[in-house]
């Protein structure tokens, strides 16, 4: 099984504004750099997609090590919170987002997924080019839409953000 590294960020120019995601995977020497932005979301929902993309690129069932600076992100999983929502038909008042935390699951379900927090605008150089990444994302001239946000589809899995079919 191969063992990957991937680091991520999500920002949000004003909460909810535009926003971006970056994404950093290295596997011994090979390294991939990811990033994208949309028009009108928010920064926990651009966290999410940063795992989401990260995990998503991986081309095999992998022994992922995800780091991040989101909280959100971390904890949810860690602590098995998002299970427990899924478990209860995403009824609890705490479950946003989950058309993305659905995904995320299903991504979890196919590899191995250590979530760790680092923190976040410190020392970490990867942890700094993903808050690079999804800034200039955020920023960007052309952004995509995110639909369940825009449309208020964020808390029910009526629709996914993308079509992830492969």
């Amino acid at each position: 099984m191969s063992e990957v590294v991937i680091y991520t960020d999500g920002a949000c120019i004003g909460n909810p504004g535009p926003g971006g995601y970056g994404v950093i995977l290295t596997a011994g020497k090979l390294r991939k750099e990811l990033s994208g932005g949309f028009r009108l979301t928010t920064n926990n929902r651009m966290e999410l997609m940063a795992a989401i993309v990260g995990l998503s690129s991986l081309k095999e069932k992998s022994k992922v090590d995800l780091f991040s600076d989101s909280r959100y992100l971390v904890e949810t999983m860690r602590q098995g919170w998002v299970q427990k929502w899924r478990a209860k038909g995403w009824k609890r008042g705490k479950a946003e987002n989950v058309d993305l935390w659905e995904r995320l699951l299903e991504l979890c379900e196919q590899h191995e997924v250590t979530f760790e927090w680092v923190e976040g605008h410190a020392s970490n150089p990867y942890n700094n080019r993903c808050d690079v990444l999804s800034v200039q994302a955020a920023r960007g001239k052309i952004l995509a839409v995110d639909e369940p946000y825009e449309n208020g589809e964020t808390k029910n899995s009526s629709q996914m953000l993308f079509d992830f079919k492969e």
